[in-house]
């Protein structure tokens, strides 16, 4: 199956700690800059349905609003009960200054 890059935003629209949310088919990503990288994870929380862009997120961390567990921005790693799930990530890339993520709906 081909590469499927998706543009989420201009690079320098960005800001730290906050996220960028895209809809793709059925499927909800959050988009973070962390310093000069960025991270795509699933924007649903892996424990109960809650959406981790409307969390809070410090030192490369989000926080689930509705339970408050905790997830590692770089990787998906659940860090916190009552999550146990890891969050499915994104490959993420710069292209003519836009931000764009993989994903691939097969």
């Amino acid at each position: 199956m081909p590469e499927s890059w998706h543009p989420v935003a201009p690079a320098d629209s960005f800001e730290d700690d906050a996220a960028k949310v895209v809809q793709i088919g059925e499927t909800r990503i959050a988009v973070f800059r962390l310093e000069n990288d960025f991270f795509a994870v699933s924007d649903v929380c892996t424990h109960e349905y809650a959406l981790l862009s409307e969390g809070f997120c410090e030192n490369g961390k989000i926080e689930c609003p509705l339970h408050q567990a905790c997830f590692d921005i770089r990787t998906g790693k659940a860090l916190d009960e009552p999550a146990e799930v890891d969050l499915p990530t994104y490959p993420t890339r710069i292209e003519n200054g836009v931000v764009q993520l993989q994903f691939d709906a097969g």
